[in-house]
């Protein structure tokens, strides 16, 4: 599977990005929405999984909404440690996991489609 991997934090994107990859997983990884946005349009992607907080001109609850609507096949998983959002907040048919990611949950919530 694909798996996009935005993250701004580098020791949270390198631990997410070895324990998918240690699962056989493909991962880009990229450190904002808008980078997120330019990769979705070159590549086919299975999955996104975005931080919440990120720097750049969209934080990930407006990035995986954008997803949604532009490519709707593509499977979203949010995570956040400090925001937990509400139900309504997240687009339909997204996940949503805490940080810090423990690897159990992590590969649930990326392959559990």
């Amino acid at each position: 599977m694909k798996v996009l991997l935005v993250e701004d934090e580098p020791l949270i994107l390198m631990d997410i990005e070895l324990q998918l990859q240690g699962a056989g997983h493909d991962v880009v990884s990229v450190y904002n929405a808008d980078r997120a946005i330019e990769v979705l349009a070159a590549q086919r992607i299975d999955v996104i999984l975005t931080d919440i907080d990120m720097p750049g001109s969209m934080d990930g609850l407006v990035l995986a909404a954008a997803v949604r609507k532009r490519w709707p096949p593509v499977r979203i998983v949010v995570m956040s440690g400090k925001k937990r959002p509400m139900r309504d907040e997240l687009p339909q048919r997204a996940r949503f996991i805490e940080k810090p990611v423990h690897a159990r949950h992590l590969l649930d919530a990326v392959g559990i489609w």
